[in-house]
């Protein structure tokens, strides 16, 4: 059924890809989290933010990593007195 090459790409397989598929599941978990909690966004941003990674999976992620994530650090502006 099985020789030995493809006993050993099957076990390749399962010893890289099965480990990278955790982590970039854990990757978009922890990104889904973020986007929902950072106070740097408005609640239009956060609601835009969560349907990209969603819809983008793990592309949508790093997109969120690189673009949206960033903006955590940065407090919302006080409200103006008018």
């Amino acid at each position: 059924m099985f020789g030995g090459v493809e006993i050993i790409m099957l076990m390749l397989m399962f010893m890289i890809f099965v480990p990278l598929a955790l982590a970039l599941f854990a990757f978009w978990i922890w990104m889904l989290i973020s986007a929902i909690q950072n106070k740097g966004l408005t609640d239009n941003e956060k609601v835009v933010w969560v349907l990209v990674i969603v819809l983008l999976h793990w592309l949508g992620a790093l997109l969120y990593f690189f673009i949206g994530h960033s903006k955590r650090t940065t407090p919302l502006a006080p409200p103006q007195a008018s």
